[in-house]
């Protein structure tokens, strides 16, 4: 039988606390859904979850993995989790791991990732797991789960979207209201599936494409030809004047918003080998 989320808090003796992003998620049915929305072939072998707080996720993820790694940075929760779970920690089911996830190199034989993601870093640690191409499901904000899973040409469309898409296959399985939580968060939430992909464009390096996509949507009420002149110290691009005049002058007057992930593979094709006068002399 499932753990009751409430009694944990309990045991626990600790509160969340919003100033540290802390929202525990207490409706036993949200708990129990989370793990089956990883995708029905994903390998359970080894599931991390991210932000384990009083171990009620941990619980559910138990009764599906053959091993879980929970990591969470409250040092007080940490040693809750320990004491909790001594069982499951002696018989090899379960590593709790104290710290901040974006501090730590993530483990290497994971083969999927479930968490009550930390809200204010999100973004941050989405990226770090996006890398890792495995399945992962996530519970964030209403608000960014939409700009995760938006399609181009539209107004939650931006650096998000097209840098998850680069990854993966995202969705939103599953609207979350606040008050599924402890304490209540002020936003909605919603959890989302992120299944590894190979995208269907070729970039020619990976850390400069993510680069150039971060530069111009911070400028995404520019037109493009604005963008890329205005982000170098972003982008790295050497020589600004080289890429606009190798672009086509109907495309630079785009706002960023209007481009598909496709284009923005284009573009920063175009920009990585025209964008350096050194590695454009070497090629």
């Amino acid at each position: 039988m499932s753990r009751d989320p409430d009694a944990l808090i309990e045991r626990a003796g600790l509160t969340g606390d919003p100033a540290a992003d802390q929202h525990f998620l207490i409706d036993d049915r949200v708990l129990d859904r989370l793990p089956s929305h990883l995708p029905t072939d994903a390998d359970t072998s080894h599931v991390v979850e991210i932000g384990a707080g009083t171990g009620g996720l941990t619980d559910r993820l138990l009764t599906v993995a053959d091993h879980v790694t929970a990591i969470e940075r409250d040092p007080r929760l940490v040693e809750f989790l320990r004491e909790e779970f001594a069982n499951a920690i002696a018989t090899d089911q379960l590593t709790v791991r104290e710290g901040d996830v974006l501090e730590m190199t993530f483990p290497e034989s994971a083969t999927a990732s479930v968490s009550n993601l930390p809200y204010s870093a999100s973004s941050e640690i989405l990226f770090q797991l996006l890398v890792e191409s495995v399945p992962l499901v996530v519970m964030v904000q209403r608000e960014f789960a939409d700009r995760l899973v938006a399609d181009h040409d539209t107004g939650d469309y931006g650096r998000l979207s097209v840098t998850a898409g680069h990854y993966a296959d995202s969705e939103i399985v599953e609207p979350v209201p606040r008050q599924a939580f402890s304490p209540q968060p002020a936003v909605q939430s919603a959890i989302v599936r992120l299944t590894p992909r190979t995208p269907e464009y070729s970039v020619p390096d990976d850390a400069f494409f993510l680069q150039f996509v971060t530069a111009v949507f911070t400028q995404r009420r520019k037109t493009l030809r604005n963008a890329i002149r205005n982000t170098t110290h972003i982008s790295s691009i050497q020589d600004a004047t080289a890429v606009l005049e190798a672009v086509d002058e109907d495309l630079l007057g785009r706002r960023p918003a209007k481009l598909s992930p496709e284009l923005f593979a284009e573009l920063s094709s175009v920009a990585y080998d025209t964008g350096d006068p050194q590695r454009a002399t070497n090629e």
